[in-house]
């Protein structure tokens, strides 16, 4: 029998056992880990070894020998080569099981946690048609035709898409015909390699319960003849469209909007109704791509924190203040921070426009503002970008002792580590982690600590 050698090129086959926290198949080969993108726990595969180090790989599937019984058809025909999702292939109900098990594995794992209280995954209330927001970057073809969708997985190769079924299906008419009025226009695209052309990506973003859609352009340096009159044309064309901005990138970066946007027609933002609330979102605003789920974790974070109606808070990374406005109306005093300046002058527009009048925004990092704050809340809120809090929150948070934090994180991983340094000598319990789907056929997923101050 031929030994089969470990490395590059190789045929091997693998039963995959696991899905790992970025979505590839995990199986096992001769005491040493392969990683597949593509496949599913229960998976018989024949593999192509592509990166091999001495203990693990990753690989391509060669063949499906015998599929998995949670290995559904994808509901899109690219699925298998565009990186926008990656678990279009894979039964709804597995993947909640999985991001589950993705949050309990980080807590054990990184936090040290022992049986960490996580409850069953919020269920998003459709798995297709659901992102409100859509960001594509553009290339041409090798027969210059305008180009836009999302690259293939681990490359730089676009995936041409007139339509997307994980966006909000409205968005998808303008998908094909801007591109076309692209071209028309004769509009240079991008280069990234040489920094030369101008239109980056197409950004599109709707209110999923007002319809109102905002189209953006992200230019290098806004020089697009014509662009006026397109986009009239766009706004006559499109009823649902309020309003067509450009947003000026002129850096060598992978971020993707830079920080100077102008309206260029109709309104710099849409309207969005969320808990109770009427919400102004501009193009470059966070928001949660998933409006329904965000509900449904606030609705259970707001049940968790009952209120009385004397509580002091803060909420730290408050962006435009989805979270804090609609606690608000239950606590006495709410206090915001957030770091990005243009965030905060919207959530004072959001608050006043809501006659919301017990809620403060302060803008900084969360590491300098909170230690100054004169105040001590009794419950503060996090919700810090993947990266998760600086270390000097934490020590600043452990000094406070408010008596309840709620910690809700995109990436259980930092999640895990900062729950832990809460958590050290005993000072917080952790009394329950809800996780919920904002990302559905995707690997993502949400996910909102409960910590309460122990009686020591």
């Amino acid at each position: 029998m031929t030994k089969i050698l470990w490395q590059q090129g190789e045929l091997i086959e693998v039963t995959i056992a696991d899905l790992s926290d970025t979505g590839d198949g995990v199986g096992r080969y001769d005491q040493r880990v392969v990683f597949v993108p593509d496949t599913v726990p229960g998976d018989r595969v024949l593999v192509r070894l592509l990166h091999v180090k001495p203990q693990y790989a990753h690989g391509h599937i060669q063949q499906l020998l015998t599929p998995s019984p949670h290995r559904v058809r994808p509901s899109c025909i690219v699925a298998d080569k565009c990186g926008g999702c990656q678990w279009q292939h894979i039964d709804y109900e597995f993947q909640l099981a999985s991001k589950r098990n993705q949050v309990v594995q980080a807590l054990e794992r990184i936090g040290g946690f022992v049986a960490p209280p996580v409850d069953p995954v919020i269920v998003a209330t459709s798995t297709l048609d659901y992102r409100n927001k859509a960001t594509y970057p553009l290339s041409k073809s090798a027969t210059g035709q305008v180009q836009a969708g999302y690259y293939q997985k681990a490359s730089h190769q676009l995936v041409n898409l007139n339509q997307c079924p994980v966006q909000d299906s409205r968005l998808n008419p303008l998908l094909a015909q801007v591109k076309q009025d692209i071209q028309t226009r004769g509009w240079q695209i991008y280069d990234e390699r040489r920094h030369q052309g101008q239109i980056r990506h197409l950004s599109l973003r709707i209110g999923r319960r007002t319809g109102e859609i905002l189209l953006t352009l992200v230019v290098k340096d806004g020089n697009l003849s014509g662009i006026e009159q397109q986009a009239q044309e766009w706004l006559k064309r499109y009823p649902q469209l309020v309003g067509v901005s450009l947003n000026r990138n002129s850096d060598r970066t992978n971020a993707i909007f830079g920080n100077e946007t102008s309206c260029v027609a109709g309104v710099p933002y849409l309207k969005e109704k969320f808990a109770g609330l009427e919400f102004q979102i501009r193009p470059e605003t966070f928001f949660q791509v998933y409006t329904e789920t965000a509900e449904a974790l606030l609705q259970i974070i707001q049940s968790e924190l009952n209120l009385q109606g004397h509580e002091v808070l803060v909420d730290a990374y408050c962006g435009i203040g989805t979270l804090t406005l609609p606690l608000a109306k239950q606590a006495r005093q709410i206090t915001g921070l957030e770091l990005q300046s243009t965030a905060v002058e919207q959530a004072i527009l959001n608050a006043q426009h809501n006659k919301i009048q017990n809620v403060t925004f302060q803008v900084g990092a969360v590491e300098k503002v909170l230690p100054n704050l004169g105040i001590i809340p009794e419950v503060v809120l996090l919700d810090p970008p993947r990266k998760g809090c600086d270390r000097a929150v934490i020590e600043t948070l452990r000094q406070l002792k408010p008596s309840r934090i709620v910690y809700v994180s995109c990436k259980v991983a930092t999640l895990a580590r900062d729950l832990k340094l809460l958590s050290q000598d005993g000072l917080y319990t952790i009394t329950r982690v809800q996780p919920a789907d904002f990302f559905p056929q995707t690997a993502h997923v949400e996910a909102a600590a409960f910590l309460v101050l122990s009686h020591l």
